[in-house]
């Protein structure tokens, strides 16, 4: 067929041979320039193949032939039944030469209704309507629409305006293009002209990009080949060897989805992260837990189950209602008692008596509990889930012999976060198809193109994926995404050391009291001290002094002058006296001063160092 305009193609359009194959041979445009369509970046460019999907009516844009004023009409535009319309209509010029107008477009006669408007003549003819199926009573705005020829014909509405009108539709044109990841969205008046070339394209594949994660809902489409178009656009989650090679150009076998469920880890004292794969085939064994705080030890309570403890830390007691705990007693928290503010943990004090004794803990009191296990059993991971709560410490005692190197065999303990329900992906590269990993897309997405090529039928050992080591900034970003019940607790400050004092003159194990010897809190500070008087120039001597060193030599006497031993600095005056009176923000602050100690340092600091 013959080039089209884009607006006069799509109006002519029979929607239902859709889709249709286009290709854009000229336009008012720049070769590789960009429109900005819809939200949706459109390069056309001559020779650019378009495959239309769908056409939506955006809008209807009503012209007046005399005024040249333009209307947008609403979709929902509908006509009023107005006078009928005679089948053939007698026109009768006017005075002014113009055809007077008929019966039923009068404004005594409002209708919203569409008719023919008469083309103007010098001698009177008869006309019908040109429109098929118009009748007597004109056609709605969907109707002519629906008979559209692909030209704008003159219309009459005397609902709109008493003169000519043009009605000029405005599509929205959804299109796929090459390597176009989404629906391409253009406006039918892009001024730019085409082509039909349906019959003759019938072999053109428009590849279409996708996203790793929309593959997880495509798991019919699996086993397939793919290329990567663009490598990870967030930053490196892994620390493993093959996450690198994830780039532009590089090819891929998509073998299918993981079934296996991961378990957030941490390494306390070194700091690593790790997540573990279900698939992990190394031992455990417990490692007893640390409770900070009466709150915590209830938290780790299990429905039905008891926790023996025993008290690290002596505790303060209550008045009568809670009496002290010493280090070394052993506790039982059976479950929790009350609601609200005064909800109490029952725990049962083992004493050396065999009743013991009953004890209402209230759930902000401090201390420091330690498990009391006696369990030397090797826990598989889903086992050691199945009986112990998360988050839980543990070591590895048999490493997995599956791995090469496991990397969890050789850390002191290990602390179980959480488990995690991810989807991931089981792939390969081309060249090593025998060696799979598996990728999490929905933290890890990059855009591939699905391509066909041959694909191992058997699906790849996944031993790599068995424990993955998270970078830093990864862990605390999948932290923050964990459900609050999942997320561990924040790590607790250090504990300040048990000699000396802290800052502000307060020994740690007693806030609040002053250190002997210093201040009280309510003193003023001191002020400064006044400044060290000149050094005394030295007299200028001639000659050598009585020990045979040029008085210019560092460290030669002046003659006349005392020993070193004996040379002292002039003494300070003395420090003002304090006032008594205390300041009125005492109470806020503590204020570093000088003490005798100190201030005898100063002197003989100045007797070694005259200066």
């Amino acid at each position: 067929m013959e080039p089209l305009s884009f607006q006069e193609y799509i109006c002519s359009l029979d929607h239902t041979t859709l889709p249709r194959i286009l290709r854009i041979c000229s336009g008012v445009y720049f070769q590789g320039s960009v429109y900005e369509i819809s939200g949706n970046e459109c390069c056309l460019s001559t020779g650019d193949l378009l495959k239309v999907m769908a056409v939506v009516l955006q809008k209807v844009i009503c012209e007046d032939m005399e005024t040249g004023q333009t209307t947008d009409l609403p979709l929902t535009f509908k006509g009023e039944q107005g006078c009928p319309v005679p089948a053939q209509t007698q026109w009768v010029l006017s005075s002014w030469g113009r055809p007077l107008q008929p019966p039923w477009a009068q404004p005594h006669c409002p209708t919203g209704l569409f008719q023919p408007a008469p083309a103007p003549r010098v001698y009177p003819t008869r006309r019908g309507p040109f429109l098929e199926g118009s009748g007597q009573w004109g056609l709605t705005l969907h109707q002519v629409l629906g008979q559209w020829d692909g030209r704008p014909q003159p219309l009459l509405c005397p609902a709109i305006s008493p003169h000519t009108l043009l009605l000029h539709p405005v599509y929205e044109v959804h299109t796929a293009m090459h390597l176009r990841q989404d629906v391409v969205k253009i406006p039918s008046t892009l001024e730019v002209d085409v082509e039909d070339i349906t019959e003759e394209a019938q072999h053109v594949h428009f590849a279409q990009p996708l996203l790793l994660s929309d593959v997880l809902g495509m798991e019919e489409a699996l086993p397939a080949q793919a290329e990567i178009l663009e490598g990870p656009a967030s930053p490196t989650i892994f620390e493993s060897p093959w996450v690198p090679r994830l780039r532009q150009g590089q090819r891929l076998q998509l073998h299918g989805c993981s079934r296996a469920w991961r378990v957030l880890a941490s390494a306390p004292r070194s700091g690593r992260h790790f997540l573990l794969s279900s698939a992990y085939q190394g031992r455990f064994r417990r490692r007893p837990r640390q409770f900070a705080g009466v709150r915590e030890l209830a938290a780790s309570l299990r429905p039905g189950q008891w926790l023996h403890v025993v008290v690290t830390q002596d505790c303060e007691g209550r008045g009568d209602t809670v009496p002290p705990l010493s280090v070394g007693d052993r506790l039982q928290a059976q479950g929790l008692q009350g609601n609200g503010p005064g909800t109490r943990l029952l725990c049962h004090r083992h004493g050396e008596e065999e009743e013991g004794e009953e004890l209402l803990l209230p759930l902000d009191l401090g201390g420091s509990f330690v498990e009391e296990m006696c369990d030397s059993k090797k826990y598989g991971l889903a086992e050691l889930l199945a009986r112990q709560p998360l988050p839980c410490e543990v070591r590895v005692v048999a490493p997995d012999p599956g791995l090469e190197r496991d990397a969890l065999g050789v850390l002191p303990a290990l602390r179980l976060e959480a488990r995690l329900d991810q989807p991931f992906l089981v792939g390969s590269f081309c060249e090593e198809p025998q060696e799979g990993f598996e990728i999490p897309p929905r933290w890890m997405d990059f855009s591939i193109l699905l391509s066909e090529g041959p694909i191992c039928p058997v699906v790849p050992c996944t031993r790599c994926s068995r424990v993955e080591e998270l970078t830093e900034a990864f862990y605390y970003r999948l932290l923050a995404q964990l459900p609050r019940g999942l997320a561990p607790p924040p790590p607790r400050p250090p504990k300040p050391g048990k000699a000396g004092a802290g800052p502000g003159g307060r020994h740690p194990s007693a806030p609040g009291a002053p250190v002997p010897g210093s201040l009280p809190a309510s003193t003023c500070p001191a002020p400064p001290l006044p400044p060290l008087p000149p050094r005394p120039p030295r007299p200028a001597q001639a000659g050598t002094g009585p020990e045979g060193r040029h008085p210019s030599d560092p460290g030669a006497p002046v003659p006349g002058s005392p020993p070193a031993s004996a040379r002292l600095a002039p003494p300070l005056p003395p420090l003002p006296a304090r006032p008594s009176t205390p300041s009125h923000d005492s109470d806020e602050h503590d204020y570093e001063t000088v003490d005798d100690n100190m201030q005898k340092t100063i002197r003989k600091m100045q007797a070694i160092f005259p200066f």
